[in-house]
């Protein structure tokens, strides 16, 4: 059995999962609930940058398959 690691990294489950439990972390160990909110959105706001990139990847990549064009080629 494959894991497509692609989808799993990209998934919005997996990142809110990942925020939620550091941000329990940092209560656990003393931090502020200040400190816990900014590292989760930091974490959060990263998320979002990877999958817009990964999906931006394979738009292109599936554009290129199929012999046409990505959306950047268009631009320049």
């Amino acid at each position: 059995m494959k894991i497509n690691w692609q989808r799993k990294l990209t998934s919005r489950k997996l990142w809110v999962s990942v925020a939620g439990f550091v941000a329990g972390l940092i209560v656990i160990f003393g931090g502020s609930e200040e400190e816990s909110d900014k590292i989760s959105g930091s974490i959060l706001s990263g998320a979002a940058v990877v999958g817009y990139i990964f999906g931006e990847g394979l738009t292109d990549a599936s554009a290129v398959k199929n012999g046409g064009e990505s959306d950047d080629d268009e631009r320049d």
